[in-house]
């Protein structure tokens, strides 16, 4: 009919663009500033941030850690402009995929194999109480599933590099890997000074303080700055056992995931495809490369390096950087407000997970 308006298609929707501005260049800046502060400060020449002893110097505090705590520090006291808030967030989502793909490059599956058939019952089964522990110990604390969940996995695993796996996985918010990485990074570096104390005052065997300590601390370089302060033989089994811990990452990876999805309730048209997101499968892939001595050496006129080191410290550098842009996103009010639970609940499952370590560790070795 003349003189109405032509209506459109219902077959043809019109097509709707939206406009979205690219960031500013520098709102990039802060997180990497950070980062580079942060790797500064790991390297200070001083305890506790270097340890000599007669193997050697090491570096128990992580870039990460500094990165995330001063990356918090500069969000709640510099006046920081929207955009490098929402650069920082958009820069973690990117990263850490990436970082969890480069991890597995440090990783030997075989390792499970050689560190004896009962440490490796000791360590399993220390894995599966503190992930049941804190699930259950959070839900009593009323803290939210997921921020359970990755706690556990932190307390279980190797606390950050799990918890950033994790998340993924289970559609974690960023308060709550926040919460959880805080929890967990503050009871590990407790755990690095007490324990060798406690092993001391317990009599301790070397074996049996190595396995306790590599079944219980959370990180790796507190794990063997732990062990070496009790004994050589003491840090090189520590180390050992948790290499193994993480080793385990993957298939518990593969179960969490699993998990998930049941809960989800589509265990009935389960996509198992769907279900693995593909950095767990590169992954497994530098993993199984790693383990079977597939990496080559790079040849350089200046010379030669594994391409297992460059792999394992560009993981560890870009861990640095998400954790500096990931604590650019902390509210330091809602994590006085609501932190109390979650370290509570970290506390207690890092003490029911020692006390189990220590009583299998009498029964078994």
């Amino acid at each position: 009919m003349e003189g109405l308006p032509r209506l459109p298609d219902p077959q043809k929707r019109p097509r709707v663009v939206v406009a979205t501005e690219p960031s500013p260049w520098w709102a990039y800046l802060p997180a990497a500033g950070v980062a580079g502060i942060s790797y500064a400060i790991h390297y200070l020449p001083v305890p506790p941030f270097r340890v000599v002893s007669g193997s050697g110097s090491r570096y128990p505090v992580s870039a990460a850690i500094i990165a995330i705590l001063i990356g918090a520090l500069v969000r709640n006291v510099l006046p920081l402009p929207k955009a490098t808030i929402q650069v920082a967030k958009q820069q973690a989502r990117r990263i850490i995929p990436i970082t969890i793909v480069l991890t597995g490059a440090g990783l030997n599956l075989l390792r499970a194999a050689s560190i004896g058939t009962n440490a490796l019952l000791i360590t399993v089964a220390c894995m599966a109480v503190a992930t049941v522990a804190t699930i259950w110990l959070a839900r009593i604390a009323k803290l939210g599933r997921r921020a359970g969940l990755l706690i556990g996995a932190g307390t279980a695993i190797c606390g950050t590099s799990a918890i950033v796996a994790v998340a993924p996985l289970i559609e974690a918010e960023d308060q709550d890997l926040m919460l959880s990485i805080g929890t967990i990074n503050i009871l590990g570096l407790v755990l690095m000074f007490v324990l060798p104390v406690l092993g001391g005052l317990m009599h301790l065997k070397d074996d049996a303080f190595g396995v306790w300590a590599g079944t219980t601390i959370h990180a790796v370089p507190q794990v063997v700055a732990a062990g070496f302060a009790y004994s050589a033989q003491a840090g090189a089994l520590a180390t050992l056992v948790k290499l193994v811990r993480v080793t385990l990452l993957a298939p518990f990876l593969f179960i969490v995931g699993l998990s998930y999805s049941r809960q989800r309730g589509t265990a009935m048209a389960l996509n198992y495809r769907s279900l693995v997101p593909a950095f767990l499968y590169g992954f497994v892939a530098l993993s199984l490369c790693n383990t079977f001595g597939l990496f080559p050496v790079l040849q350089f006129r200046f010379g030669s390096f594994p391409l297992q080191d460059v792999l394992t410290n560009l993981g560890e550098l870009l861990l640095t950087l998400s954790m500096a842009a990931m604590g650019m996103e902390v509210n330091i009010r809602f994590l006085a407000h609501t932190g109390g639970s979650a370290v509570a609940t970290g506390t207690a499952a890092t003490v029911i997970l020692g006390l189990t370590s220590l009583l299998l560790i009498r029964l078994l070795l």
